[in-house]
């Protein structure tokens, strides 16, 4: 969240990312609801002050022999005003940290003002689209035929968006997931983690996705618990609360998990075969860094998403989101978009972003400088990366004319050595 006095001392610069951002935050509410309870504040205190001076007086006209019935009734009658003042001032606080929450970060200087996709600016692209002698298929045929995809039995178990991956479609999901860790905390310095799957309210809020974004979740009622959305919610969650140590700065974290959304807002999107589901996998790349280095970070953290790509070795583009796509906690945010010729579309399969020290605001997540002084981490998060999509572009873009689908080279190790999918005997 925003600092409350950067707020109060920024109010057309708040009320500008608002508005670039397509929120909707009640910031005069939160202004007003804030100078009463700053109003609050002074009057409890003064009469705090009053009180402890007429309670001082009742001592003196007792210990001479006076009568102090009518100060002890101004005592009394100040305690009541009191109490009354304590209780609005409870209930105002309450709004104004509810209404902190709905305020959204700042766009960094260089993100492109911008309502949709289309104000999204392409950065740079990688690779060429494959070339086929065949009119190319999408991958729900693709897997459907090679027997490594079946949606239907999914959906005879859970709904439907949800995929069940087969044979060397399950081992490819494996060999995934095994080959990003390895990348990542072999060359790139990440420590990998393994977290929970579902984390309590307070996680969901410290990174953001509450209460924005409660109705996209899966909710477990009885225990008040989030299955998550990304690994980011966990992984980011654990220095909650924890002052960090500057010389340990920067943490690098990275972490595999399933991912769940209920994508409650989406409907009417193309949701066929692997483009928009329910629960998918994802290695997450988490940092906690000195704010003097976040968005040298950043683009740290889009070279290593980059480096998976280039050497499963398919065709992708770097967007730069605009205001309108940034989320709602997110300064700078970078989409890694790979092509896939079946569907012809460019699918998102990374999203690498900045939050400055929103979340860390949030989850109250601090770092002691050299100088002794204690101050907010910077965080920040990309997917290293999603494998829904990820598969969806390599069965595309690998796919030979016979119906079997080559796999890229680095894979092997994790295939077992397999390196092509064939249709099944």
């Amino acid at each position: 969240m925003l600092d409350l006095r950067f707020i109060r001392e920024h109010v057309e610069v708040v009320r500008k990312a608002i508005a670039d951002k397509g929120e909707r935050t009640d910031l005069d509410g939160l202004l007003a609801a804030d100078e009463r309870r700053r109003e609050l504040l002074q009057k409890v205190e003064a009469l705090r002050h009053a009180r402890n001076e007429a309670s001082q007086q009742v001592n003196e006209l007792k210990k001479s022999g006076k009568d102090a019935s009518a100060v002890i009734a101004r005592v009394r009658a100040m305690s009541q005003e009191s109490k009354d003042l304590e209780r609005e001032l409870a209930e105002v606080e309450e709004k104004v940290a509810h209404l902190l929450l709905t305020v959204p970060n700042i766009p960094a200087p260089d993100v492109p003002v911008g309502r949709t996709g289309a104000d999204n600016v392409e950065v740079r692209r990688w690779g060429k689209p494959p070339g086929f002698e065949f009119p190319p298929r999408a991958h729900w045929d693709i897997g459907s035929d090679l027997g490594v995809l079946d949606f239907e039995r999914a959906a005879k178990v859970a709904g439907s968006n949800f995929a069940l991956f087969k044979g060397a479609g399950a081992r490819l999901v494996r060999a995934l997931y095994s080959f990003m860790l390895d990348l990542h905390t072999r060359e790139h310095g990440y420590t990998e983690v393994f977290p929970p799957f579902l984390v309590n309210r307070g996680a969901m809020t410290g990174t953001g996705q509450l209460p924005k974004l409660e109705e996209d979740m899966y909710h477990l009622d009885a225990d008040d618990l989030f299955l998550i959305p990304t690994a980011e919610v966990p992984v980011t969650n654990l220095y909650r609360d924890e002052i960090l140590n500057h010389e340990d700065l920067p943490i690098r974290h990275t972490a595999y998990t399933a991912c769940f959304r209920r994508e409650a807002g989406s409907y009417g999107r193309e949701t066929r075969g692997l483009l928009r589901v329910h629960q998918f996998d994802k290695v997450e790349m988490v940092k906690f860094v000195h704010p003097d280095k976040s968005y040298e970070e950043l683009e740290s953290l889009l070279a290593c998403a980059e480096a998976v790509m280039q050497l499963l070795g398919l065709h992708y583009r770097v967007m730069k989101l605009c205001t309108g796509e940034l989320s709602f906690s997110g300064t700078k945010c970078y989409d890694i978009e790979a092509y896939a010729p079946g569907v012809d579309r460019w699918l998102e399969v990374s999203s690498c972003s900045n939050f400055e020290d929103f979340q860390a605001r949030r989850a109250n997540i601090r770092f002691r400088d050299a100088d002794g002084k204690v101050k907010f981490v910077h965080t920040l998060n990309g997917s290293g990366v999603a494998l829904a999509r990820l598969i969806a572009c390599i069965l595309e873009t690998y796919q030979q004319e016979d119906g079997s689908v080559r796999l890229p080279a680095c894979l092997a190790p994790y295939m077992g050595g397999l390196d092509t999918i064939r249709k099944p005997e």
